[in-house]
């Protein structure tokens, strides 16, 4: 599993005009789900999301992660993520999870998240979405387990 993620100011996503996800300072998560992923990708994942340290301590160093910054994670499925963009000018997506196993995971992901951390929102899986964000950095990076 593949994890894109931004620290933001706030984020929300949109699913025909209604919103179906939002936090406030926190992480958007954009999450690819490849074959081979299981649960045990997604809980390694889930680790990094909640203990990477991209948020500012007292020293304005970056050594607290979400759940010590006290920020949201917003959790939005990006099958593109898993694209294989090494040859030609067109992704390939033969590395990623079919969608039946990517919708899955990623819920299962969204389960074990609520279950260990609060806030958390996402968008939904499969649905042409709408993300906003402002990005507070901007600080990006891609994790992936």
């Amino acid at each position: 599993m593949k994890a894109l993620i931004q620290r933001v100011r706030r984020a929300s996503v949109e699913v025909e005009d209604r919103t179906v996800g939002a936090i406030d300072h926190g992480l958007l998560a954009l999450v690819g789900v490849e074959k081979g992923d299981d649960e045990a990708s997604a809980d390694r994942l889930l680790h990094k999301l909640l203990h990477y340290r991209v948020f500012a301590d007292d020293q304005d160093k970056m050594n607290l992660n979400v759940q010590q910054a006290g920020g949201g994670l917003l959790l939005v499925s990006q099958f593109t993520l898993a694209a294989d963009t090494r040859k030609g000018l067109r992704p390939s997506f033969s590395s990623a999870a079919p969608p039946a196993e990517g919708d899955r995971l990623f819920h299962y992901l969204l389960d074990q998240a609520r279950q260990r951390h609060a806030p958390v929102a996402s968008g939904e899986f499969g649905a042409n979405m709408q993300v906003a964000l402002i990005n507070d950095g901007p600080v990006t990076f891609l994790l992936e387990s």
